[in-house]
This record gives C-alpha cells, sequence and structure tokens, in this order.
C-alpha cells in the first residue's frame, strides 16, 4: 500500500462525533461539545457530544425499555448469535475505517490498528456470539419430589466505562458477553478516543441489533461515567481503567442501588529472567517488545525487568541493540511500529516519571526525551532505565508509556518477593529452562496471568484480569458470563 494512502484517507474521512442513543446519532441534550485532537499531529478530528447526566438518563432509560420488552433479550441465542457475527462480518468490511479512526484518535501505528485491535475485536464479537447457543443450564440432583432448575438470566442494563489505550478491543470484551447474554447495554468511551465505540454502535444496528439495546454516550468521567455510575437504573458497571478511577466506580456503586461492579485495572507487571534461560535472544525479544508496544501504553506491560545478574550485561546488551527498532514515528505509515503518547496530560506524565527516574539515581542507558517536536504531535523515545531500585517510583507505579525499569537479583525467591510487592496483579513472567522452578515460581507470582520463556501470548479462550488492586472478575472467555448474567434457582414441587 503506498505510503501516502492512509494520509488521503485520512484527509477524506468524515467523522460523526454525536452520541448514540435508542438507534440515532443525536446531539448532548445541553448541546456541549468537546474537541476530538490527534496526538498524531494535534490536529482536530471531530466535535464530540459531551454527554451528562441527562443523556446517560436518555441512554439508560431506552436501555431498559428494549430489555424490559425483550426486543433482545427474548430473541433465542441463535438469533442473537446470527446478528453478532453479522456485526463481526460488518467489522472486517470496514477494517481500513475502524483502523483509521482508531490511530488517528489515540495514536497507534496503523499497522497495528489495522493487524491487532480489528482483528481481535471482530473475533472478539464472533467468539461470543459463537458461544452463546451453546451454553446449558443445569438440574440438580435433588429428590424425587423436587425438581430444581439453575439457569442463567441476563442481569439487565450494563454500563461499561472503557479506557484509551485499546478502545475498540475494550469495547469488544465488554459489547461481546453482555449483548450475547442478552443485556442491553450503555457505552461510555474514553474522551481521550471515542470514535470507534460511535461507529461500533452504527454497525451493530446496521448488524441487526435493535435500537435502544446499544447505546454510547461520549464524554468526561466526572459528568458521563459519573452519572452512569450512580444510576439507580443500572444492573452492572463493568469498568477498565486506572486503579484510582477503579476504587470510585465501587464506591458509586455502593451509594446508589449496589450495582454488580466489574474493575480491570492498573498494573506493574515483574518480567523475571533467570540465568538459565533457555533463549536469551527470545527474552530479549519479548521484554523490549512487550514494554514498547502500543507506545507502552497497556495494563500488562511488563515494566520492571528482573534480570539475574550474572547475566544482566549480556541481556543490556542485546536490549539497548533493539531499542532503535522502536524510534517513534508517524503512525499513517505501514513500517511504523512505535506511535504517539495519547494526549498532553499523558505526556506530562509519562515525562514526569522520566525526570523522577533520574533524580532518585536510576542510570538512564536509552531514551528519556520527547521526540518528533517538528510534527506537532506528542512522542516520546523508547526509554531504559538500569539500576533500579524498588523503592523507586519508576518501580513502584503504574508509568503508562514506554519506560522499563531494570532490576538485578541474584536470589530468585527474593525476586519473587520484590515482584509480589506491589499493590496491583495483574501479569507476571518468568524465563528458565528448569520446568520445576518455572511452575514454582509461577504459583509464587501474586498475578491473574504467568506467562513462562515468553510474554503476551493471549487468545480470547484464557480469562483476564487481576489480583489485589488491578481488579476484580475476568475479561475474556467463558468466564466474562459470570459477569453479565444472573444465576437462578427455581424449585419445583412435583412429588
Amino acid at each position: 500500500m503506498p505510503t501516502t494512502t492512509w494520509h488521503e484517507r485520512a484527509a477524506e474521512l468524515e467523522i460523526n462525533g454525536r452520541a448514540f442513543i435508542d438507534g440515532e446519532r443525536v446531539d448532548a441534550r445541553a448541546k456541549a461539545r468537546f474537541d476530538c485532537l490527534s496526538p498524531i499531529d494535534g490536529r482536530k478530528l471531530a466535535e464530540v457530544a459531551r454527554c451528562g447526566g441527562a443523556d446517560v438518563d436518555a441512554a439508560v432509560g431506552s436501555a431498559r425499555a428494549a430489555f424490559d420488552d425483550r426486543r433482545w433479550a427474548g430473541k433465542a441465542p441463535a438469533e442473537r448469535k446470527k446478528i453478532l457475527i453479522r456485526l463481526a462480518d460488518l467489522m472486517l468490511a470496514r477494517r481500513d475505517e475502524l483502523a483509521l479512526l482508531e490511530t488517528l484518535d489515540m495514536g497507534k501505528p496503523i499497522r497495528y490498528s489495522r493487524s491487532v485491535d480489528v482483528q481481535l475485536a471482530q473475533n472478539c464479537i464472533r467468539w461470543y456470539g459463537e458461544a452463546i447457543d451453546k451454553l446449558y443450564d443445569q438440574v440438580a440432583p435433588t429428590s424425587d419430589a423436587s425438581l430444581a432448575l439453575i439457569t442463567r438470566e441476563p442481569v439487565g442494563v450494563v454500563a461499561a466505562i472503557i479506557p484509551w489505550n485499546y478502545p475498540m478491543l475494550m469495547a469488544a470484551w465488554k459489547i461481546g458477553p453482555a449483548l450475547a447474554a442478552g443485556n442491553s447495554l450503555v457505552l461510555k468511551p474514553s474522551e481521550k478516543a471515542p470514535l470507534t465505540a460511535l461507529r461500533l454502535a452504527e454497525l451493530a444496528l446496521e448488524a441487526g441489533v435493535p435500537p435502544g439495546v446499544f447505546n454510547v454516550v461520549p464524554g468526561f468521567g466526572d459528568e458521563a461515567g459519573r452519572a452512569l455510575g450512580l444510576h439507580m437504573d443500572v444492573d452492572c458497571i463493568a469498568f477498565t481503567g486506572s486503579t484510582r478511577v477503579g476504587k470510585q466506580v465501587v464506591q458509586m456503586a455502593g451509594q446508589s442501588n449496589l450495582k454488580r461492579a466489574w474493575t480491570e485495572l492498573g498494573g506493574k507487571s515483574a518480567n523475571i529472567v533467570c540465568a538459565d534461560c533457555p533463549d536469551l535472544d527470545a527474552a530479549v525479544s519479548a521484554a523490549i517488545g512487550s514494554i514498547y508496544f502500543n507506545q507502552g501504553e497497556s495494563c500488562n506491560a511488563p515494566s520492571r525487568l528482573f534480570v539475574e545478574a550474572s547475566i544482566k550485561d549480556a541481556f543490556l546488551d542485546k536490549a539497548l541493540a533493539m531499542i532503535p527498532q522502536f524510534a517513534p514515528g508517524d503512525p499513517l505509515i505501514d513500517a511504523t511500529v512505535m506511535g504517539a503518547i495519547v494526549d498532553p496530560i499523558q505526556m506530562k506524565t509519562v515525562l514526569g516519571f522520566i525526570a523522577s527516574g533520574k533524580e532518585e539515581g536510576a542510570r538512564l542507558l536509552a531514551g528519556g526525551a520527547a521526540a518528533r517536536v517538528e510534527s506537532g504531535g506528542l512522542y516520546i523515545e523508547p526509554t531504559l532505565f538500569d539500576g533500579v531500585d524498588p523503592s523507586m517510583r519508576i518501580a513502584r507505579e503504574e508509568i503508562f508509556g514506554p519506560v522499563l525499569a531494570v532490576l538485578s537479583f541474584t536470589d530468585l525467591d527474593e525476586a519473587v518477593r520484590q515482584a509480589n510487592a506491589t499493590p496491583y496483579g495483574l501479569a507476571a513472567a518468568v524465563w528458565t529452562a528448569d520446568m520445576g522452578k518455572a511452575i514454582r515460581t509461577a504459583r509464587a507470582l501474586r498475578a491473574g496471568t504467568v506467562h513462562v520463556n515468553q510474554y503476551d501470548s493471549d487468545d480470547i479462550t484464557v480469562p483476564f484480569g487481576g489480583y489485589k488492586q488491578s481488579g476484580n472478575g475476568r475479561d475474556k472467555s467463558l468466564h466474562a458470563f459470570d459477569k453479565y448474567t444472573e444465576l437462578k434457582t427455581t424449585w419445583i414441587q412435583v412429588g
């Protein structure tokens, strides 16, 4: 594909920033809007509806009416399956448009928006569509005098609040199981990247999801997000984002109607490389590729690298040789592998962490500065610190940017202790040729996902979520249905 193609398409793209309520694009009730700016070069992409309490009331009311009249929940699972698969097909047919919206909106390279984000998002919708008519209810083993049925029912009106780092995929992780189970949905995308969520709602309507079943209310967290969290007619809220905001979501659920609150939150994942690592090149490639993928804006990014002291120099030599491959580039060029930071606030945050690493005495071996300043966009060099102490901020706090903190160890038990010495517990990894040691270490690591001799392998069939302050509940896999269904027991006296 010619280099100029994506730029030409971007210039021609028509973007609709209005909310999507009851099957229609609408302005915010108060006519409020906010500018959606691209981190690629600062260009204004669209004016987006700034939804507030009145808009949330309308969206929740629409979802409630759709749920109560069973226009969606009342369809046979096989019929919901057909419609969700049709939605997945439409996402593939509009792959280039969705990828372009994602890249323009949050700055990731177009090569990944197209091959990773759209592909995984449509596969998620398709998988849950395929799964729903293959789930069976149960009959309890009671006496002959009774028949006890255990059935799953949709929970009702689901509110989903999604982040800006993988807007389309995080939406799909909520949309897929929630809609497949028969719920109605109100989705609030991040104000930093709302565009693909709005387009997905239109495609869902085109696929046959009835009006009112899937609503999107763009806006700010303290306005639209807060209104959803406190809404008395929302039955379940599913949130992906920071631990700080996740705590607020859980508090709002308790303050209102005690709605179910599910959270997938931050991480400070530890990647432990032992001296008997079976493939040092693979370990380096995984460590560097995973921390700089998506500009480091991933909750499960392995931002703490523990390397056994005897191999640390060799590891760092290979890592430093690899880092130039991740120099930030124009996200609208297919060859680019690291793009722009989502907005000035996040840019300032990441640069602040880099400054703190220098001030606290870590050794800056690569990067550490803004890049491509002349573009008008927001870019940071891939950054690596060595000599990091566990007490330093860059070793304790989630940075959400392209910054890797390297720590060395001589005792694996101590490395595991340090890996666990964090309020987070989303992911971790260990590299060793000794499978007994690998299994013992995996069991000792307090994380929702532990990788052995790889990092970031993924599939829709496995659950994703964390321990401790990385959240509760699980996205992906059949386990996600636990979040969006109620278990009902029906006792029937037959004797």
